[in-house]
């Protein structure tokens, strides 16, 4: 099988067609731990970092924001009080699971007033070209099959002067930290994923994808190439965590 026809399921070459099936399984299967799980594995850093990508993302009121693999919803959470009521977040997840799970968590906070529910894929999204001021996608787009469509698909709906912020986890810094990270991912995470959410072979498979995804440089050169301008990136918690920024202009 040629290399075009295969990508990475975790450290697998799996066929292209059947990664999307094989990510779903695995959310499917941890959606209603996921939270907790996010916890337990960042000992809730996490919401520090996203903490940090709803200020980089400078959403002001009014505007139109599209939240991709928004999950449980953490990020469209914060960013439904300030658009405010003339201001738009379509809440948008590829798995069916992961969805409810944010809608319900929206419903319970009374955020649904100037919020809307997309399941869709983020390599083919279903908005018109220039539609939105902010686009984020977190800690999802390692699980996507052919990033380079996405992102092109993120920059096509942006309008111009409108910026997408990826927040993923990366490639730590320094040699100590990442024998330390590599220890914690294949042997700790694993063990918290059966014992918690009874499932290893799942979070074995969230520490593989983090390993084959591109490294903070790589990444950006693919924005770039994409279209976007002015990328940055920002490192966080020594590199294990990186917030990419770039505009459509």
């Amino acid at each position: 099988m040629a290399d075009q026809d295969t990508t990475h399921f975790g450290f697998q070459k799996v066929p292209v067609e059947e990664k999307a099936r094989r990510v779903a399984g695995v959310f499917h299967r941890v959606a209603d731990k996921y939270d907790l799980m996010n916890d337990l594995m960042s000992m809730g850093i996490h919401r520090l970092w996203k903490w940090v990508t709803v200020e980089l993302a400078g959403v002001r009121p009014g505007d139109r924001v599209l939240d991709l693999a928004a999950g449980t919803g953490d990020l469209s959470a914060r960013f439904a009080p300030q658009v405010g009521d003339s201001g738009l977040v379509v809440v948008s997840d590829i798995n069916e699971s992961m969805l409810r799970e944010g809608r319900d968590r929206l419903i319970d906070e009374g955020l649904v007033r100037n919020t809307e529910f997309v399941q869709a894929n983020a390599e083919a999204l279903p908005f018109p070209d220039d539609s939105f001021d902010c686009i984020t996608i977190g800690f999802g787009l390692r699980n996507v099959t052919r990033k380079e469509r996405a992102l092109a698909a993120m920059h096509r709906c942006l309008k111009p002067g409108g910026r997408l912020l990826v927040l993923e986890f990366s490639h730590p810094v320094s040699e100590p930290l990442s024998k330390v990270y590599d220890l914690y991912s294949f042997k700790l995470l694993p063990l918290m994923g059966r014992v918690v959410a009874g499932d290893e072979e799942s979070y074995r498979y969230l520490a593989e994808s983090i390993r084959v995804h591109p490294d903070q440089e790589t990444l950006k050169g693919m924005m770039e190439e994409a279209g976007f301008e002015r990328v940055e990136y920002f490192n966080l918690t020594g590199g294990i965590v990186a917030i990419h920024r770039g505009y459509k202009l």
